[in-house]
């Protein structure tokens, strides 16, 4: 359902929402299982829809801009690879009327929506240490 990078993206923020400091491309790697050349690609997107903040330097890294209460899993997944919606007909025939298959898709992409949009990072990690998602500490 979410592409590798979506879930690439995912398992740096949780991994973050822990971290009091500022965190380097390669720690948050380690961790995550995530290889660091794509994880950077990844922390640029990232980096570049206000989600995370880089800071240079000897105690430098990353660090999450909002609060894990705040910050949705739809924001992130937007922010690296928007959910496909259908407002119109994606092969051109029926114009705006969607044909039922991909009104069903719309439909369920918009559940989708729904469901991330109410789910917080915080959400994701306010379980027992054995049960937490995406990463391994």
């Amino acid at each position: 359902m979410i592409s590798q990078t979506t879930e690439y993206a995912l398992r740096a923020v949780v991994f973050l929402a822990d971290e009091k400091e500022p965190r380097t491309t390669a720690a948050i790697a380690e961790v995550t299982q995530i290889p660091v050349g794509y994880l950077a690609k990844v922390m640029q997107g990232l980096s570049k829809a206000g989600i995370v903040r880089s800071r240079r330097g000897l105690h430098g890294g990353f660090v999450l801009v909002e609060s894990s209460d705040v910050l949705t899993v739809l924001k992130v997944i937007n922010a690296v690879e928007p959910i496909r919606r259908y407002p119109e007909c994606p092969l051109g025939l029926h114009g705006k009327q969607l044909c039922p298959l991909h009104s069903k898709l719309d439909q369920a992409a918009q559940q989708v929506e729904d469901t991330f949009g109410d789910t917080t990072i915080r959400d994701m990690i306010d379980v027992p240490q054995s049960r937490r998602p995406l990463c391994q500490k």
